[in-house]
């Protein structure tokens, strides 16, 4: 009779505790009210190993923070993490710097003839340390062929996917002037990047002779601030004063080291 008194008292006492805690976590949920309560990674890992030993139908019958089947699905994913050698990861391969990129990309199509294997020399020739594998993924990253395929000639939309970012084009266009000797006819010459569509208005004459094309090209290409600086292709059609302005480009070191011709849209 000692034995079951004593038993009593204890399981009366061990009840009054625990809703003691139901208690006091009631008042902070309420407290808390719509917020959600934020644990980090050891106190998910405490309540999962502690509620996982209590059993889903104990911890039903008590009030917690979250729900039990929260609780054991944290038991889950801490045992499958056990298993998964996340222990025993380390980093990824990091990424390639962009000097190297745009090294690899400059190689390839200033040099079409050469391959994965010859490009990486080239690198290696400047400090740049890189594997065959990651010249071939630049190269496709940027639309670029491999070596048997580059020489050929390239297809209008490989040949703009290559070179996307330093493709510009330019032409006239006309406004009519009403001036003291009558109706005069201006030519504007306007040259357009094609990725931001920036529109540059190059210079305006009644008449666009050799002389004065040949100083749109150094204003537009020698300075710092010159609209076709970092041009590489330039398209034009095949009006003489853009032949002008082609040998000019051609003949002295310009950014621009080809020109490609147009006529009704289809390269020539």
């Amino acid at each position: 009779m000692l034995l079951a008194a004593l038993c009593g008292h204890v399981n009366q006492r061990q009840q009054q505790i625990i809703e003691l805690q139901n208690a006091q976590i009631e008042a902070l949920l309420k407290k808390l009210g719509k917020k959600r309560l934020l644990l980090d990674d050891n106190q998910r890992r405490l309540l999962a190993v502690k509620g996982h030993a209590i059993g889903r139908k104990a911890l039903l019958d008590l009030t917690t923070i979250v729900t039990p089947d929260t609780i054991f699905r944290w038991h889950r994913r801490l045992v499958a993490r056990k298993y998964d050698s996340s222990n025993k990861r380390k980093p990824g391969r990091p990424r390639i710097l962009q000097e190297i990129v745009d090294a690899t990309v400059w190689f390839a199509r200033e040099n079409p003839s050469w391959g994965y294997d010859r490009i990486q020399g080239a690198l290696k020739n400047i400090e740049y340390h890189v594997a065959d594998s990651s010249v071939a993924n630049v190269l496709t990253a940027h639309g670029l062929e491999p070596a048997r395929d580059r020489q050929r000639s390239p297809s209008w939309s490989m040949f703009l996917k290559a070179h996307w970012d330093s493709i510009f084009a330019t032409d006239f266009t006309t406004v009519e002037v009403w001036t003291r000797n009558g109706l005069v006819t201006f030519y504007v010459l306007a040259v357009m990047h094609l990725k931001t569509r920036r529109v540059h208005i190059a210079g305006i004459t009644p008449g666009p002779n050799a002389m004065w094309m040949k100083q749109i090209c150094r204003s537009q290409t020698v300075y710092d601030d010159g609209f076709l600086k970092d041009a590489s292709h330039l398209i034009m059609d095949r009006d003489g004063s853009f032949v002008v302005m082609q040998e000019h480009l051609q003949q002295n070191s310009t950014p621009i080291p080809k020109s490609y011709f147009f006529r009704q849209g289809a390269p020539i």
